[in-house]
């Protein structure tokens, strides 16, 4: 079984072909531990490492893992979500917590709360701690998601504990996120992020396979966030959380994809058939997400109801539809009369 070509899928990210003997080495040097899955022609599904008599041996012998160096702890907050269609969340922060939140999802806060605007998102990543081309990179990279430099902390100067709430640009839902229970790290749209505890890092990740990079849309840049605090990603309709079993494959739009965990694999898939692809309406790919791992969807994409308010505008030359006039079945001069 030396000569066994397998793929290996670590930290959501697949490798290989590589033969037993080479991946036997990698676990001795450490370079893959017991969470990795692997696959094989004649397998069914992907299976632990752990589980397979090719390798359980060597992992039994193979020194353990250092663990990640400590990382800044995020303020730990509390917080309520309030509405049905267009929520919004209310933070109360102790006295010196803090929050940040992307420009415009401010609403209301408390006497002792003070507005601040920072450079990066004031976790460890843009304080400069790696050092200033570090800090300006990781602000930076924020530019390519269509965000500014700069975000906004809300701080509790106060000697009481103080409230602050965001609300969502759009009908739809608030998510809470705990990234210490996501293995500190979460993928998700560019345009997902709300809030979060003061800490996180908010970064993006971009796809490094070429399908997904040439045709992944709305999925090709993602929002990276990083950290051990509460986030909150919003969502348009109505959010589905998809638990994926190691080696399960779920398919969909690019725009319904709104969060997952780092250990999913993500990939662009094209629609078979020319004629599907060309007038199905569905466009030519779609995201393919292969687990383990948990994938929250969205049943109302951002840039499906904008494109559909886009068509429907007068300005555009789009008409109103089932509003029950006479004068909307008569062209133009419908419009000169109503003003539409």
């Amino acid at each position: 079984m030396s000569g066994q070509t397998w793929y290996v899928a670590v930290n959501g990210e697949q490798q290989g072909p590589w033969t037993t003997a080479e991946i036997q080495q990698k676990l001795q040097a450490g370079a893959i531990d017991r969470s990795a899955h692997v696959f094989a022609q004649g397998m069914a599904n992907w299976e632990p490492i752990s589980s397979r008599s090719e390798f359980s041996s060597t992992l039994r012998s193979a020194p353990a893992v250092p663990p990640p160096p400590p990382t800044e702890s995020a303020d730990v907050i509390d917080y309520e979500i309030f509405g049905e269609e267009l929520q919004f969340v209310e933070i109360t922060l102790d006295p010196s917590e803090a929050c940040i939140a992307e420009a415009g999802a401010f609403m209301y806060m408390d006497p002792g709360i003070k507005m601040e605007t920072i450079f990066g998102d004031g976790s460890a990543k843009s304080k400069g701690k790696g050092g200033i081309m570090d800090m300006v990179m990781s602000a930076g990279k924020r530019v390519l998601t269509g965000e500014s430099l700069f975000m906004t902390a809300f701080g509790n100067v106060g000697n009481s504990r103080q409230r602050v709430a965001f609300a969502s640009p759009y009908p739809g839902r608030i998510v809470a996120l705990d990234l210490q229970q996501h293995n500190n790290t979460m993928l998700c749209q560019k345009d997902a992020f709300l809030c979060a505890a003061k800490g996180v890092s908010v970064g993006i990740a971009f796809q490094k396979k070429l399908g997904a990079g040439l045709f992944g849309g709305e999925g090709f840049i993602l929002q990276k966030l990083e950290g051990d605090g509460l986030t909150f990603v919003h969502a348009g309709g109505t959010v589905v959380e998809r638990q994926l079993a190691a080696g399960e494959t779920m398919r969909l739009d690019t725009g319904c994809l709104v969060a997952f965990e780092s250990s999913v694999d993500y990939d662009i898939q094209f629609v078979s058939g020319i004629k599907t692809a060309l007038f199905g309406g569905e466009g030519i790919a779609y995201a393919a997400l292969t687990g383990p791992g948990k994938v929250w969807i969205q049943s109302l994409p951002f840039s499906r109801l904008a494109s559909r308010v886009f068509a429907a505008a007068p300005q555009t030359g789009g008409r109103r539809q089932g509003e029950g006039s006479v004068l909307d079945h008569v062209g133009g001069l419908g419009n000169l009369l109503t003003g539409g």
